[in-house]
């Protein structure tokens, strides 16, 4: 296949629209279910790059949750305990110990699962029976990967009535050098971003601690790694092998970072045991479950513990989750890792991050107010990385 005919570009008014090779020569991908949009597309193959990537710099299976452009979540194939299975909705899968994919994407749809509502998803290796089932029941656009086993394909047709977009990507494929893109009609060009992230870029530690663990390297390879396919301004934070809290497209480093800052800790208390516990209604669905729960710990646009709106969600009215509450709990969680695109201009940031249980940090390094952001780090003991090398993805 040489060129595919989309249904229209990003929007319904931008037609004809179509992908193909600028050499001519065929399309690196087959698509096995569905017809994908544009922007399906976009996300498909900037996905794949991600986990391709998180997959050469670690070693182990990857997964990508993505939406408009930019990851909501993106992890690796690690175990999960108990309570992050019920945090992540996952509690009920069986064989899921025994699929480090599985595992992968359950923690990547389980990152910011508002955000990932709707998803494309990628995945490192050939999609198996557990990690289909995990994907059949949720709400998501397509996924992209190397490969299906028969039965995980049959499984992932049944979606959308037939209708869910399958696209099999070829794992030897290889782009051009050189990128080029429209805007207004102006051709630009520039080179791929090939630069290579791993242990190596993780070596200059700038604070006075610097004891960086195994653990945490994987870590920052996660944040990094996701970033270089986040869209700019973007920090990431990430944990136990995945990401946390993703925030993307912001004009200012430190709403990046409270953004994202304020993902981690929704996720984090998502495994409180409040949370946990939540008396749902048997009836209630799993997307509405998600966005109670949201409400439960943000009480954003109702108190679901008010007289008169719990009825609806729970057998029972709950407790509030008191600020207190959330504050004691977070203020439990360390370990965290923290990745930025650029560099950091002011200290504020680290104080943010703090608060988040941060402990780890890798940015690029070059403000001119470095020392008094190291010397934030220092004030909490914590381990600084400079890489050298800004990650603007647009």
């Amino acid at each position: 296949m040489k060129e595919f005919e989309l249904k229209y570009g990003c929007n319904p008014n931008q037609k004809p629209a179509k992908i193909y090779m600028h050499d001519g020569s065929e399309l690196p991908i087959e698509i096995l279910s569905g017809r994908p949009g544009y922007i399906n597309f976009l996300d498909a193959f900037n996905s794949w790059q991600l986990v391709k990537e998180l997959k050469e710099a670690t070693g182990l299976p990857c997964a990508a949750s993505f939406k408009h452009v930019s990851p909501s979540g993106a992890a690796l194939g690690l175990p999960m305990d108990e309570k992050l299975k019920k945090a992540c909705f996952v509690d009920d899968i069986e064989g899921l110990d025994d699929s480090p994919l599985a595992c992968a994407y359950a923690r990547a749809r389980g990152t910011d699962r508002m955000s990932s509502f709707g998803d494309w998803i990628a995945l490192s290796e050939v999609c198996d029976v557990t990690t289909a089932k995990i994907v059949k029941r949720e709400v998501s656009d397509g996924i992209i990967a190397p490969g299906y086993e028969p039965e995980a394909l049959e499984i992932l047709k049944t979606k959308r009535n037939g209708s869910y977009n399958i696209v099999q990507m070829d794992p030897a494929y290889v782009p051009d050098p050189q990128e080029h893109k429209q805007v207004y009609g102006i051709t630009f060009e520039q080179g791929r971003n090939n630069f290579k992230i791993d242990r190596e870029l993780l070596s200059e530690i700038v604070t006075k601690n610097k004891d960086l663990p195994e653990s945490a390297m994987l870590d920052l390879i996660v944040s990094l790694i996701t970033l270089k396919y986040t869209q700019s301004n973007s920090v990431c934070y990430a944990y136990g092998g995945q990401t946390v809290g993703v925030g993307a497209g912001q004009q200012s480093r430190i709403h990046c970072t409270r953004l994202a800052g304020t993902k981690a800790d929704t996720f984090f208390l998502r495994q409180h045991e409040k949370v946990l516990n939540l008396p749902f209604k048997p009836e209630l669905g799993r997307a509405d479950r998600n966005n109670v729960t949201d409400g439960y710990i943000n009480k954003n646009e109702e108190d679901v513990c008010a007289d008169g709106i719990w009825q609806k969600y729970f057998t029972e009215q709950p407790a509030p989750l008191t600020d207190a509450e959330k504050r004691a709990y977070l203020d439990t969680i360390s370990g965290v890792s923290l990745g930025s695109d650029a560099f950091f201009p002011f200290s504020d940031n680290i104080e943010r991050a703090k608060l988040s249980g941060v402990s780890y940090i890798a940015q690029p390094g070059g403000s001119i107010r470095d020392d008094l952001v190291i010397e934030a780090c220092d004030k909490y003991g914590m381990v600084m990385c400079f890489t050298h090398m800004r990650l603007f993805h647009h």
